[in-house]
């Protein structure tokens, strides 16, 4: 294999929808994790009635996980639906 094949093969991976989609993912999770590591100090959380006291970085880490959860559940549905109007 050239070097320019192999440029062509890199250029290739680069330009696919996949991978332009998932590198502002992957640097949005990894400031995001940054964020929620880096603060470690307990506070009270009111979880509908009762008062619940945790560390900052655990409710930070579930409002992350819910939030990518509803992403990723979103994305499923928004495919599914545009593969049966084309079908």
């Amino acid at each position: 294999m050239t070097r320019a094949d192999k440029d062509t093969a890199r250029g290739s991976f680069l330009s696919r929808p996949a991978v332009r989609r998932l590198v502002p993912f992957v640097l949005i999770t990894a400031i995001a994790l940054v964020f929620i590591f880096e603060n470690r100090s307990s506070v009270e959380i009111r979880l509908l009635i009762p008062m619940v006291t945790m560390p900052l970085w655990g409710a930070l880490l579930i409002a992350w996980a819910l939030g990518v959860l509803a992403c990723v559940f979103t994305v499923r549905r928004r495919s599914t639906r545009h593969t049966r109007k084309q079908g």
